[in-house]
């Protein structure tokens, strides 16, 4: 079986955290994308987020949070997120092709709108973790 990775971050500012709207499937959740030759896991999720949202993030901890799925019968996805805070959004534009809307929501009604129960289950992991 093919294993397609992906990147992405849990972009916090303050009490608010970066939520998207994706344009195909219309769920929310966090921007990711794929990762490139020769690029880290985190410059993935750094480069991705910019390219989704034109924010600028730096990455806060190395803890990893990663969830698994079968995207088709032939291809297993893996995706790794990291918390990151916002540097700055002064470039804030949803990139046209993939993104519907960018949310800045409230970091505890983020679980309330994140369509995808592994995806929900993985940021109320890493919300429990900004509390430690």
């Amino acid at each position: 079986m093919k294993v397609e990775k992906s990147c992405g971050a849990f972009v916090l500012d303050n009490d608010k955290v970066l939520v998207i709207k994706q344009k195909k499937l219309g769920n929310y959740g966090f921007p990711k994308g794929h990762m490139e030759p020769n690029e880290t896991e985190k410059e993935t999720s750094i480069r991705e987020v910019k390219e989704e949202t034109g924010v600028d993030i730096e990455i806060i901890s190395d803890k990893r949070y990663f969830i698994s799925y079968p995207k088709d019968e032939n291809t297993n996805k893996e995706v790794v997120y990291f918390l990151a805070k916002l540097k700055n959004k002064d470039n804030e534009k949803n990139q046209e092709e993939e993104i519907s809307e960018i949310l800045w929501l409230n970091i505890n009604d983020v679980q309330n709108i994140i369509t995808f129960e592994n995806m929900k289950a993985l940021w109320i992991e890493a919300k429990n973790n900004l509390r430690r």
